[in-house]
């Protein structure tokens, strides 16, 4: 059965609002990785048990933009909200709420948003991690979701994902992703990273160069990899064709370029401009550099081709990767 999606912004209009009780996961799951499917799994099995929906709350933005004073236009995201719900579908979702952090909630108090967005959503059980808050996070956290709550609906505390040492979180992502380690980034995600846009014009300095390419423009809000060169998956109208990506300024055809996302698909001689592409990202190659010409550049991006199409030839990323989280 499809996922239902209601969006709501605050007032919202009751009449929007199933009648059924259900059990509801909340946070903002920024890449919905592998402490996120906890809470949400934990909350299915709930769900399961109870023989009620599963429903999960998100933001139609980064709610600290509101309490940590950000500045928006600077905030990049994991996952932006339709590969956010994508996401939520193939966990089992059976409905989710997006609610527009408008300026009516943000004064909204801790215990008006309980009695509005969790029991006024017909909620007999909250889920969300240890860390999880609806407002400033000293009176707006998991401890005192229990005495709002005040036996109306049960909580469950979902505690922190470690992977080694380290948590796993979007923050510790994002840190990885700055520094182009796709593998480590995949395996806190627990899926390939991917972005998503449309194929756009570019200068066609790749097909003079005897590597095509195709240039996708992405949302400015969401989150890239680091400067360099990784080698790819891209999805074009269902079907799957290996490459190599380059994020970089263009260098060695001057200082003063945009940041561009060009990607040379290997055996595909085709154009496909206005198409929309999703792009899976899977090892890092190499740091975007300057050369000294022409000539140089053709022969790195050779090597470049070879070390890409040897990693995606080798073993299917996704299925090493598969492999690599089940056992975990």
């Amino acid at each position: 059965m499809k996922m239902q999606v209601i969006n709501l912004s605050e007032p919202y209009d009751k009449d929007l609002i199933p009648s059924e009780p259900i059990v509801l996961a909340l946070g903002f799951f920024d890449g919905v990785h592998r402490g996120h499917q906890r809470v949400i799994k934990t909350a299915k099995k709930i769900a399961q048990e109870k023989n009620i929906k599963l429903a999960v709350m998100t933001f139609d933005r980064y709610p600290k933009i509101a309490y940590q004073d950000l500045d928006p236009a600077k905030v990049r995201y994991l996952t932006l909200l339709n590969r956010k719900l994508e996401l939520f579908s193939k966990i089992g979702v059976d409905l989710t709420y997006v609610v527009e952090f408008n300026q009516n909630l943000v004064p909204m108090s801790p215990k008006d948003f309980v009695n509005k967005y969790i029991v006024g959503l017909n909620v007999v059980e909250a889920v969300a991690g240890f860390d999880f808050t609806y407002g400033k996070a000293s009176v707006a956290n998991m401890k005192t979701l229990v005495d709002y709550a005040a036996g109306r609906f049960r909580v469950c505390e979902v505690p922190e994902l470690q992977d080694g040492s380290e948590k796993v979180g979007s923050t510790q992502i994002k840190h990885a992703l700055d520094q182009g380690k796709m593998m480590k980034v995949n395996e806190l995600l627990g899926y390939p990273f991917e972005i998503s846009g449309t194929v756009v014009h570019g200068k066609a300095r790749g097909r003079k160069l005897g590597f095509p390419t195709i240039n996708v423009d992405s949302a400015l809000r969401q989150k890239l990899p680091a400067i360099g060169v990784y080698a790819v998956k891209v999805n074009i109208d269902n079907e799957w064709f290996d490459g190599m990506a380059s994020v970089s300024h263009n260098e060695t055809f001057g200082l003063s370029n945009d940041l561009t996302v060009e990607i040379n698909l290997f055996d595909v001689k085709c154009d496909f401009y206005d198409k929309n592409v999703r792009v899976q990202w899977f090892k890092y190659l190499r740091s975007s550099v300057k050369f000294s010409g022409v000539e140089e550049l053709i022969n790195q991006m050779k090597k470049d081709e070879k070390k890409s199409r040897e990693f995606l030839q080798d073993k299917s990323p996704v299925e090493a990767l598969t492999q690599a989280c089940k056992a975990k």
